[in-house]
């Protein structure tokens, strides 16, 4: 029986949400291992004859920032303003991690190029539902050179008093062997700045006087030499971190088992995911989350209940996804409604989902719309297009998008209230939102067997029916009612009529 006191299930989301809203434009110094995380897709039908080993037939792949960079992705995703301070090596990752860094918003990198080092890849490979198969690394581990350490040492405190949080995100990978990690904290300490780190490892003395450090419970272990697998051995192994490190707080990530937060009082937040597709980079998640949120004054349990729940968003999803503030204020608005979370999902899990649901050999539809202020013109529609499928998938036009296509004045609610309500819809398995004024990427992503319209539009005007179409898919023109519009009824209650 477990002797870890869990905190009422009763909070109050309007506080988290308030908490959320100060994310934007939070400034944020980022330090720490940079990689590059490649996920190889593809079929396996057959054994090789050269050895007994599966032949896999590559049929997509990805490539996107890993380690600190991942963190960075989150940070960016939150509506962050960050500087990011790492290493690379002289080579074609190196140079492919600073183009991806280059594509994300309000990301200021600064990237020592090493000539004795090479970026770390870690390359998976998946099965084309989503099923581990290998993972193969390249890398470097070995310290920073004088040159190199100094260099980026002082990159890294030219930025202290300029930001609002301090994250360290240890990798392993020789960045923060030496003495940059010790050099930040404590630069940030006497900066009044909240530091938090991710650590990796056995030697914790370089994070002496952090705010926060998140090891998971094996790290935890292995820091203090001693056992976690109890409630008790863990709280006992965190307080001994806790005095030994003169932290702050330690927050213990458990995985399926939620977090514990062991500072002057213990709380326990169970896991916020009902269904886990991946855990890899939800520990990035974790400190992106509880960074902004102390970096906008938040109390820890808040600031970890904050980063809990985003860390059940992205385990629901496959590979190192993010969570946005939208995603976590729809968790937050549907709390108390089970599984409507795992139907919201990004465009990589979308697309992932729907390979998976094609090879187990159901139909994928797809329709989309802004659905701003829902009617019985939609409902008809979604029933339609779910009667022409065996898994529904709809596209969501994102706020940014609606207000180009109908005006300042749309949408009449925000995205994630309308992907609330379509995700509690029986007909709708997933909710996509999409920021281009049409989906035509989407449906190229997702490469559904059926695309469903209303039947007010041309089949020539139809987006993504030639793509559809040219693998055999289906386009449908979909039966209307009549006399339904969200357009129609914003007018009508501005007349001060009822409709």
């Amino acid at each position: 029986m477990s002797d870890l006191p869990t905190p009422a299930k009763d909070f109050d989301p309007a506080a988290l949400m308030s908490i959320l809203s100060g994310f934007a434009g939070r400034k944020v110094l980022c330090v720490g291992d940079v990689m590059i995380d490649r996920s190889i897709y593809g079929e396996v039908k057959r054994i090789s004859p050269e050895a007994p080993v599966p032949v896999l037939r590559i049929t997509r792949e990805t490539s996107a920032l890993g380690g600190a960079g991942n963190v960075v992705r989150n940070l960016a995703a939150l509506g962050a303003a960050l500087t990011f301070v790492s290493v690379v090596g002289d080579d074609r990752a190196g140079r492919e991690v600073g183009q991806l860094l280059g594509a994300l918003n309000a990301v200021e990198p600064y990237l020592r190029v090493s000539r004795i080092r090479e970026t770390t890849i870690k390359n998976r490979f998946f099965s084309i539902d989503g099923h581990n198969l290998l993972r193969a690394d390249r890398e470097s581990v070995t310290a920073l050179s004088a040159a190199d350490a100094d260099d980026l040492t002082r990159a890294a405190l030219a930025q202290v008093a300029g930001v609002d949080a301090v994250i360290v995100s240890d990798y392993a990978k020789g960045l923060l062997a030496g003495g940059l990690a010790a050099a930040v904290i404590a630069a940030a300490r006497a900066a009044n700045k909240p530091v938090i780190v991710d650590p990796k490892g056995s030697d914790y003395s370089r994070y002496a006087g952090a705010s926060v450090i998140t090891p998971n419970r094996a790290e935890l272990a292995d820091a203090v030499g001693a056992e976690a697998k109890t409630d008790a051995e863990l709280i006992a192994a965190a307080q001994t971190l806790r005095q030994r490190t003169s932290a702050g707080v330690i927050v213990v990530t458990r995985s399926g088992e939620g977090m514990t937060v062991v500072g002057d009082t213990v709380a326990h937040l169970p896991a916020e995911t009902r269904e886990v597709s991946d855990v890899t980079g939800a520990g990035d998640t974790v400190a992106a989350v509880l960074t902004l949120a102390l970096a906008c004054g938040a109390d820890m349990v808040d600031a970890a209940r904050l980063a809990n729940i985003a860390a059940g968003i992205v385990v629901g999803r496959h590979g190192t996804a993010v969570a946005t503030v939208a995603d976590i204020a729809a968790a937050l608005v549907h709390s108390g409604l089970a599984g409507l979370e795992q139907k919201i999902v990004d465009r990589d899990s979308a697309a992932a989902r729907s390979q998976a649901w094609q090879h187990q050999g159901l139909k994928v539809g797809f329709t989309n719309g802004c659905f701003d202020l829902l009617h019985p013109g939609h409902v008809a529609l979604l029933r339609a297009a779910r009667g022409q499928c065996d898994r529904l998938i709809v596209g969501l036009n994102g706020d940014a998008s609606v207000r180009r296509l109908k005006g300042e004045t749309r949408p009449v609610q925000a995205a994630a209230a309308r992907a609330t309500v379509l995700a509690s819809m029986e007909p709708v398995d997933l909710v996509v939102e999409f920021g281009e004024d049409t989906p035509q990427a989407l449906i190229e992503a997702v490469r559904p067997n059926v695309l469903v319209k209303g039947a007010d539009y041309a089949r020539a005007n139809v987006v993504g029916g030639d793509f559809v179409e040219s693998y055999g898919g289906r386009v449908v023109l979909a039966d209307l009612v009549a006399s339904y519009s969200t357009t129609a009824t914003i007018a009508a209650l501005k007349a001060g009529r009822k409709e």
